[in-house]
């Protein structure tokens, strides 16, 4: 079973540690959530995870290979790729350029544009627009971006950090679909999401965190039979 796996996760800022001995496992092909409330480290765990943040203690690894406290370009050459809150985008680069940002750990270039024309052929919006500034897109057009540049590697797996933030009840679901649709291709996910109503359903796993510590970990099924759960980190959803 192809499986990114994180263990005994602790780490911070400064001298504050957010996270404290976070274990998750992520299947491939398969949707995992992270749910909790703000502030409880879901995005400090994917950014450790995705080595833009280092471990103080705990390991990751991709296929059992050990990633941990690697540079990000050879995590993202071992095939994980992380999508940041709000995209990221290069508001002052056309589309085409931030797709180009996405293959920086490809060293063969041509390979490189091969993925970013077929990705584009994909994206009919990002097509028409490929020689506009990313700034100038819609919000649910630079969410389409920012999913199609993390794909320009080809990973294995995507962590994305609230994928849904910022748009419109239709952009939501077009991209939570578009992220289903990777699922079929074998991608894995491993997605931090506080709009509950709309991720729950795509999801295979479930974690919750609180205070920078796991609460629970379950099917969606286990979450709705367990009442006080839904209760207190869930909402009632």
């Amino acid at each position: 079973m192809s499986a990114l796996v994180a263990e005994n996760v602790v780490t911070g800022y400064g001298k504050q540690e957010i996270v404290r001995g976070v274990s998750v496992t992520a299947e491939a092909g398969k949707i995992t959530c992270i749910f909790g409330p703000n502030g409880c480290g879901k995005s400090t765990l994917l950014k450790a995870i995705a080595g833009a943040l280092p471990l103080w203690n705990g390991t990751t690894l991709l296929d059992g290979i050990t990633l941990s406290n690697l540079p990000v370009h050879q995590v993202v050459r071992n095939g994980l790729v992380l999508m940041p809150q709000g995209g990221g985008v290069f508001p002052r680069l056309t589309v085409t350029e931030n797709l180009r940002m996405g293959g920086y750990a490809i060293p063969d270039k041509r390979l490189m544009e091969r993925r970013i024309e077929a990705l584009i052929d994909q994206y009919p919006s990002l097509a028409r627009r490929r020689h506009t500034a990313a700034g100038s897109l819609s919000g649910g057009e630079q969410a389409m971006l920012s999913l199609a540049r993390a794909l320009v590697s080809e990973p294995r797996f995507i962590l994305l950090d609230e994928p849904s933030a910022g748009l419109s009840p239709a952009m939501v679901n077009e991209t939570l679909e578009r992220i289903t649709t990777l699922t079929a291709q074998g991608i894995g996910i491993l997605m931090v999401e506080q709009n509950i109503r709309e991720a729950m359903p795509i999801a295979d796993k479930l974690y919750i965190l609180a205070a920078g510590e796991k609460r629970f970990e379950g099917s969606p099924q286990d979450v709705r039979d367990d009442r006080q759960i839904m209760d207190i980190y869930m909402g009632g959803v």
